[in-house]
């Protein structure tokens, strides 16, 4: 009977944790960034590991790029011609994106960063079913100590 309950909460922590790290937890983000000389708006953006990330490229001036070093992913923009990528940043860091089209003078300094956080809400709820898992061992010990 004690093998049996060990076994039962050992296998509902796995199961907590492996369904906490499935993508269905990750969050899609959306970043709408605006290409002007020399300069990306936002140019920095944040997200988690994990997160399905959305850019949405608006050139308001002339014809703009962006290439995301760490991804090797690429886009465009003219003037009322949008571009756009989408991704899985599955890797923690910050990366530099940057103009890819040759914009002008100054294009070689039009770059922003992409920071990609540790995906918190996994370790989160990863801590609170470790909590709550050796909780109800130390219950179960109390209560067989008491019952035995």
């Amino acid at each position: 009977m004690k093998n049996i309950r060990a076994i039962s909460i050992f296998s509902f922590i796995v199961y907590s944790l492996w369904l906490m790290a499935s993508p269905a937890q990750a969050a899609e983000k959306f970043f709408e960034i605006k290409a002007k000389k020399f300069s990306y708006t936002p140019n920095i953006i944040t997200v988690n590991r994990g997160d399905t990330v959305k850019i949405r490229l608006l050139s308001e001036d002339v014809h703009h790029g962006f290439f995301l070093d760490g991804y090797g992913i690429k886009t465009s923009a003219h003037p009322g011609m949008d571009g756009s990528l989408k991704f899985i940043a599955d890797k923690p860091g910050r990366y530099t994106f940057r103009c890819s089209v040759t914009c002008g003078e100054f294009h070689p300094y039009m770059v922003g960063y992409l920071v990609v956080g540790p995906n918190s809400r996994f370790w989160l709820f990863a801590a609170i079913v470790l909590v709550i898992g050796i909780g109800s061992i130390i219950t179960l010990n109390r209560v067989k100590k008491t019952n035995g």
